[in-house]
């Protein structure tokens, strides 16, 4: 009897046991081989943001973010339309062109404006000049973004008006100028697809350009209305200035000779140069920082990946890449080669496979999963890096983190506290 209680209990305890385990193993995703994967789940604006980018002057970020596994998708209510927004740093720019937008409408609100600017019109050009306020609008955008671009490896302006170039009648008005410095001076991209922001600097740089409104008169806050918002990296600093300055063709010709010089196929180059998805400063921030990488092969491979950029956010991710590979390149260790092996992998000098990657907020997915077995097949028969380091802009999740780095890739997150990525 005894006997038997004896076995009876053990049997308990190990049943107790074996469900334990499976219960733990089911938790923590390693049930014998399985591998457990993350569904990118909605987050709340006070979950990944400061206050002061949930709401301030003339704008509010809706409480519900969609989540993709790579970046936040933001819906803004503002004073002058709905915005959909891709990226904590598409959020960014576009509080700081809300901010420009008002500093605008307020300097075009006067009546005698409006009618100085119509009557020194007539008797400069017979020009269909409109300087009546753009009426409140939605801005519908929702871009595909880096998850897109990625899961094949196992917006645009209102009208027909490209901001990139300028008519005939902007040039004799010298329209084009007014427009980069009003630009330059309100901290925003002149070449920005929100169309808002490009009415109301037409509007405020044909008035100057026609003698209707004192250039010092376009800022009322004497510039930079939301600069502080965001930081922004050595290289965007000094492009800045070539923005303000130099018209779209004389940057392409520039970034067309930079190329050149790196050994960049002048087909490849001119794709590059040609591709809807880039805009003049995303190009002039990325050869810049490509440039400085000065004896590395293979920049003509970043720009071949480039190519896959389908929408202003994956521009933006690009553009960001090339940052982070500047700094690390000048902070850190010579950047000696670049290769995509279903993600962009730079060689470093002391050894480390660098692997840049903006993003918001990585999990783990089959997708995520085929894209690290792709880069790491890619080594086979190669010298064996000292050491992988992914530079991410935002953070991954712990699970993310940890299959990363049983894999023995180092996970180094926030780097836009170090480098201040440009948005």
């Amino acid at each position: 009897m005894g006997e038997n209680l004896k076995k009876s209990a053990a049997h308990t305890g190990s049943k107790i046991f074996v469900t334990t385990f499976f219960l733990t193993a089911l938790l923590t995703g390693i049930v014998w081989g399985s591998i457990q994967y993350e569904t990118p789940a909605n987050r709340r604006a006070q979950e990944v943001l400061p206050s002061r980018l949930i709401s301030g002057p003339h704008f509010r970020v809706q409480d519900r973010v969609v989540a993709d596994g790579y970046m936040f998708r933001f819906t803004v209510n503002s004073d002058y339309g709905t915005f959909l927004v891709g990226g904590k740093y598409g959020l960014r720019k576009l509080i700081r062109e809300i901010q420009a937008i008002a500093a605008l409408r307020q300097v075009n609100q006067g009546q005698a404006l409006l009618n100085g600017a119509r009557g020194k019109a007539r008797e400069t050009l017979e020009f269909g000049l409109k300087l009546a306020n753009a009426p409140l609008d939605t801005v519908v955008s929702i871009p595909q973004g880096v998850a897109k671009l990625f899961s094949n490896i196992s917006g645009g302006l209102q009208d027909s008006h490209d901001p990139r170039r300028d008519t005939v009648a902007e040039k004799v008005l010298n329209v084009s100028g007014a427009k980069r410095k009003l630009a330059y001076d309100l901290g925003v991209d002149v070449y920005s697809s929100n169309r808002v922001l490009q009415n109301e600097l037409d509007n405020v740089a044909r008035a100057q350009a026609l003698g209707a409104l004192a250039v010092s008169a376009a800022i009322p806050y004497g510039g930079g209305a939301a600069v502080s918002l965001s930081g922004m990296s050595r290289t965007a600093r000094e492009v800045n200035g070539l923005l303000r300055d130099e018209p779209p063709g004389a940057l392409r010709t520039r970034n067309q000779g930079k190329l050149q010089a790196m050994g960049v196929d002048p087909g490849l180059a001119a794709r590059f140069l040609n591709h809807y998805a880039f805009t003049p400063r995303h190009q002039t921030i990325i050869v810049a920082c490509l440039e400085k990488l000065s004896g590395a092969q293979g920049r003509n491979k970043f720009i071949n990946f480039a190519l896959s950029a389908s929408d202003e956010e994956t521009a933006n991710f690009f553009q960001n890449m090339a940052e982070m590979l500047e700094t690390y390149n000048r902070t850190v260790s010579p950047i000696r080669e670049i290769n995509v092996p279903g993600v962009l992998v730079a060689r470093a000098a002391n050894g480390t496979a660098l692997v840049p990657f903006p993003l918001d907020y990585g999990v783990w997915s089959p997708r995520a999963e085929r894209v690290v077995k792709k880069t790491l097949a890619a080594r086979t028969g190669r010298a064996k890096p000292a050491s992988i380091e992914l530079w991410v802009s935002g953070a991954m999740s712990p699970l993310a983190s940890n299959r990363l780095e049983a894999q023995g890739i180092r996970v180094v997150e926030n780097v836009d506290r170090r480098i201040g990525l440009s948005d």
